[in-house]
């Protein structure tokens, strides 16, 4: 098989899907795309199905040489991509000669860019998913991030190029949010009316601590109740934790699958993708929205991404 060979491997780039779902109950969180929604529309872009492994890289991108020709799309962060010293576009399927050199550079918004490739990255799948768990050491290239010298196999393209970009209205629908929506979590009625108003009333910056596992927020302490005590419990994608610090961690794509913290909310389904693009230091708000509406912004969302309509050809 033909591949793509690491001249540069950014700051910390991994293969990822959309993840290996259904593995809590013994461990395993689903890993995946830190932004999904841009690996999934990347994958359309090319011709993949949505959930085929491309490149995720966060902060700063790599530098990839491609042994036969391909069709690529960058999609996520804006990392400069060029192609032998020549800007291209994000969001839009380019074909690439045999030996061609595609390079990443710092990010100049968000945090995180992907790289599909028409076909795939091809790597053995673990638990179904060809997505890399760092932490754990499971799934991707390797268990590990890519290093310089890497040879990365793909898989065999499934249609001839066609040119296509991502609509004007989609970018607009499906940008980055700053201001997470959030619905009550297992133990929101353990906080009192003004813990709610200091989480909802205040801007939290993203510390430097945070990573895959976990966002970590710096701003007004949220108290705890401290005549409660809880048990360890299943936890979920995007729930926010309150330790006894009181800054607030919001569990992320490689969240560990219980934990003993009570959680005052969870970031609605619809926003999980802004939390990809986080960067340090970013500031971020959060509103409080009933079940029945995150369940409307989803459904909107999920119509909007799979219409004919955010696809120019």
């Amino acid at each position: 098989m033909s591949a793509l060979i690491v001249e540069a491997p950014g700051l910390f780039t991994t293969v990822q899907d959309l993840g290996r779902e259904g593995f809590g109950p013994i461990g395993v969180s689903a890993s995946g795309a830190a932004d999904p929604m841009s690996l999934r529309i990347g994958n359309r872009l090319v011709g993949n199905s949505e959930g085929a492994a491309a490149l995720e890289m966060t902060l700063v991108g790599g530098a990839f040489t491609f042994e036969r020709a391909v069709v690529i799309a960058a999609t996520g962060a804006d990392f400069g991509p060029s192609l032998d010293g020549m800007a291209l576009p994000m969001w839009t399927s380019i074909e690439i000669r045999a030996g061609q050199t595609l390079k990443f550079g710092h990010s100049r918004s968000g945090a995180r860019a992907y790289l599909c490739v028409q076909g795939g990255i091809a790597v053995e799948p673990f638990l179904g998913s060809a997505s890399t768990h760092v932490l754990s050491g499971l799934g991707g290239f390797e268990a590990r991030a890519l290093r310089k010298g890497d040879r990365v196999e793909l898989g065999v393209a499934n249609s001839l190029f066609r040119k296509r970009s991502l609509s004007a209205k989609a970018m607009e629908n499906l940008k980055p949010r700053k201001m997470i929506r959030v619905t009550d979590g297992p133990q929101s009625d353990w906080s009192a009316e003004s813990s709610w108003k200091t989480f909802c009333g205040n801007a939290f910056r993203v510390s430097e601590q945070s990573n895959r596992m976990g966002i970590r927020l710096e701003g007004p302490p949220i108290s705890p109740n401290a005549s409660r005590e809880m048990i360890t419990e299943g936890v979920s994608l995007g729930a926010i934790q309150v330790p006894p610090s009181g800054q607030p961690i919001i569990l992320f794509v490689e969240q560990q699958t219980t934990g003993g913290y009570p959680k005052i909310a969870n970031v609605i389904s619809a926003d999980l993708h802004s939390l990809g693009q986080l960067r340090p230091r970013d500031e971020i708000r959060f509103e409080r929205v009933e079940m029945s509406e995150a369940r409307s912004l989803l459904i909107q969302q999920e119509a909007l991404l799979t219409s004919k309509e955010i696809i120019r050809e």
